[in-house]
């Protein structure tokens, strides 16, 4: 495509994706304040535009409110896991992200048991968000002490956090209430008012730390050595970088399960690199890649009756199939800028 004009759609694209992000925060939030003023009828039209939307798609599912808390949810992670995604990917660190899916899983185990065992009755994101932070710490912590190949320390702890949650569910398994696949495989039904708030919050956080902190991570991304030499605290911004991981990746849990949740952190970023020519671009179309990947996934949930997590990986893969083939070469260089 033509540069003169690919730049200005990407930057139509770009501004489409943060008006959509907008508009669903918008709903997250009233529905957080149905009850108060004006919110209430607010809320109302959404579900009224969702009825004139189903009659003209012949759906029934945006009439409900539930589906607009799992587009709301699905179309932020379209946003920040491939924001996030894009460090990870050009540091050669995709396994981090299913790493701490699997610290997640972990966590969710410990809330259920707790939930199941005891009068606690908090939230299970919150205790998989409290275990996947500790997990990117103990991460962080393992790399910097320890004379181990970079992955070692990523692939100990994935495999061990799997392992302390299957044992805990397999503790738990007689109990009443403890039911771990709706966190394994995901599920539109499964995102509660609460999660999706979450949601909100932190990709708002997320979007403000890298928008602050862009020039450092791409610093450390690209010339770490350098980085360390210029006296920038490397440690730090990479603890930053993989705890904001951790929190896309608990957020992401939702629709996509811990099984499918690293997908959104690497296939848009993979794609976008295969047609850019930056590190800012490519930044730019794996948000656009994303977010095609979560409207095209749920359209063919909705139609075909499927999953949203697997339908939204498969459109995010045939996304990446298409940049391949419209690649006009295999290897260049990508300038930083």
């Amino acid at each position: 495509m033509n540069g003169s004009l690919r730049r200005p759609l990407e930057l139509v694209g770009i501004g489409l994706t943060a008006l959509l992000a907008v508009i669903m925060i918008a709903f997250v939030g009233l529905e957080w304040l149905r009850g108060y003023g004006y919110a209430e009828g607010l809320y109302d039209q959404f579900i009224i535009f969702g009825q004139w939307m189903d009659v003209y798609l012949g759906t029934n599912v945006f009439s409900y409110g539930f589906m607009w808390r799992s587009v709301a949810t699905a179309v932020l992670i379209g946003i920040v896991a491939p924001l996030v995604g894009t460090y990870l990917v050009h540091r050669e660190m995709a396994l981090i992200g299913e790493t701490l899916a699997h610290t997640a899983f972990a966590g969710v185990a410990v809330g259920l048991l707790f939930t199941t065992t005891t009068d606690w009755d908090g939230s299970l994101l919150t205790a998989a968000l409290v275990v996947g932070v500790l997990g990117a710490l103990g991460v962080q912590w393992l790399t910097e002490r320890t004379n181990t190949y970079g992955d070692v320390p990523i692939a100990i702890m994935l495999t061990g956090s799997f392992a302390v949650g299957t044992l805990i569910i397999s503790y738990g398994r007689g109990l009443s209430g403890v039911n771990i696949e709706e966190y394994l495989f995901g599920s539109a039904a499964y995102v509660t008012t609460g999660g999706s708030q979450l949601m909100a919050v932190l990709s708002l956080v997320v979007v403000a730390i890298v928008a602050v902190t862009y020039k450092q991570l791409l610093f450390i991304t690209f010339d770490e050595q350098a980085a360390r030499v210029a006296r920038l605290n490397v440690t730090w911004y990479n603890t930053l970088l993989i705890v904001m991981t951790a929190v896309v990746v608990v957020g992401a849990m939702q629709i996509l399960g811990v099984i499918l949740v690293a997908a959104m952190l690497v296939i848009p970023v993979a794609a976008a690199s295969q047609i850019s020519h930056s590190f800012r671009e490519t930044l730019i179309l794996s948000i656009l890649f994303g977010q095609l990947s979560v409207l095209g996934g749920y359209g063919i949930a909705i139609h075909q009756g499927l999953p949203p997590g697997g339908s939204i990986v498969v459109a995010a893969i045939i996304i990446y199939l298409f940049a391949i083939f419209g690649s006009s070469q295999s290897i260049s260089a990508l300038s930083t800028h």
